[in-house]
């Protein structure tokens, strides 16, 4: 008989905002996405999000690709390009999401609270999850 481990790793969601950073993760199975927590965009930013991903146990991440109402790159977009950049070159593998007002989405299901950006970060990684499964 032969058996084999399969070792499947949680990945982080993340909502990128030019104030605040919404970040969620996955279950072990990659099934549903969890909002965790909500962190300042300040020159911390990319440490905070690397010691979640440590605390996670993940070296994938899921961020939403944010366009205008034209489907162009939008400013934001040009920011979350150069976070990408800095957690690639910290060894994170990461995958954009195509995203479009997620956080007004998120408001929608829950009502305004201080959770909104990590519920649309929940709702950027289970869109992956979701297109990754029906692959």
């Amino acid at each position: 008989m032969i058996v084999c481990y399969c070792v499947v790793m949680r990945i982080l969601g993340i909502d990128y905002g030019s104030k605040r950073v919404g970040v969620a993760v996955s279950d072990e199975k990659r099934e549903f996405a969890l909002p965790v927590s909500v962190i300042l965009n300040t020159p911390t930013l990319l440490k905070e999000i690397e010691k979640i991903a440590i605390d996670h146990e993940t070296k994938e991440i899921v961020m939403g690709e944010s366009r205008d109402y034209k489907g162009e790159p939008n400013e934001i977009m040009l920011d979350s390009i150069d976070l990408k950049a800095k957690l690639e070159k910290d060894g994170f593998t990461v995958y954009f999401e195509l995203e479009f007002m997620s956080s007004v989405q998120a408001e929608r299901w829950q009502g305004k609270n201080s959770l909104i950006d990590a519920s649309a970060a929940a709702i950027i990684l289970q869109s992956y999850l979701d297109r990754e499964k029906n692959r």
